[in-house]
């Protein structure tokens, strides 16, 4: 990965603002010869709505983790919302993408105390990856630039519960529920005679076998890994403190 200024996650304004304009070298002479107003309003416009989340994949896990522990801690900040509003008219550039369970017991923007335009959230329950939310954590790589996507799975998955009564016990749901426990299967499959509490081990493994995928199953993904300008991991909700561990 190149190391230059011109690449760096957070780049020098008056430096950005010149490449993205296409000068050359006269022009450089030129600009620099420009009021100062114009080139600050210049950069200005130039800068992603939420500047402070342009960062690296390494900073964006640190900054989640410190979210949680604000969070499961009672220590959480008070955002600005109505100022966050008018930031975010323009566009978004969110710090981290999450794929997690549609359960209402967890939401991520306050489970990391994130703000609006910080996270950009896909749920479905059972925290799996399909065709549709592919393409969105795409986008938000893509389009939007987060550097991290993080698979959230849960304690207690509903979805995850019935995927095993459909896998151990043959159970049929009505309905478009077998839609869930077909997806959930492979992952509660290579649990079924692990030692331990099988919803505890397929709910991890079915974390791990997602974070697997994104790594593998999108040329767009896999080119912003090998970048190093992107990051997949994977972390467990605890239901009792709010905590998340990271376990792929």
């Amino acid at each position: 990965m190149c190391k230059s200024c011109d690449s760096s996650p957070v780049q020098n304004p008056r430096r950005r603002f010149l490449r993205l304009a296409g000068l050359g070298a006269g022009a450089l002479l030129l600009a620099s010869a420009l009021p100062d107003k114009i080139v600050q309003a210049a950069e200005k416009a130039a800068l992603p709505p939420k500047p402070q989340n342009s960062i690296s994949p390494d900073m964006a896990l640190k900054r989640l983790i410190e979210g949680n522990e604000r969070y499961f801690t009672g220590t959480s900040k008070t955002h600005d919302f109505k100022a966050e509003r008018e930031a975010l008219v323009s566009g978004q550039n969110p710090f981290v993408a999450v794929l997690g369970c549609s359960d209402s017991r967890i939401a991520p923007e306050y489970a990391f105390d994130t703000a609006r335009g910080d996270l950009f959230a896909i749920r479905v329950a059972g925290n799996f990856v399909t065709d549709e939310g592919l393409a969105s954590l795409e986008y938000a790589v893509a389009v939007l630039g987060a550097p991290l996507i993080l698979v959230l799975g849960h304690e207690s998955c509903g979805a995850i519960s019935a995927g095993i009564k459909a896998t151990k016990d043959n159970v049929v749901f009505p309905g478009h529920i077998p839609k869930l426990t077909d997806a959930l299967k492979p992952s509660i499959e290579k649990v079924l005679n692990e030692p331990g509490s099988l919803i505890e081990n397929a709910t991890a493994q079915n974390v791990k076998d997602s974070v697997n995928r994104l790594k593998n199953a999108s040329p767009l993904l896999t080119d912003a890994l090998a970048k190093g300008t992107l990051k997949v991991v994977g972390g467990i909700y605890r239901l009792a403190d709010g905590k998340v561990d990271l376990i792929a």
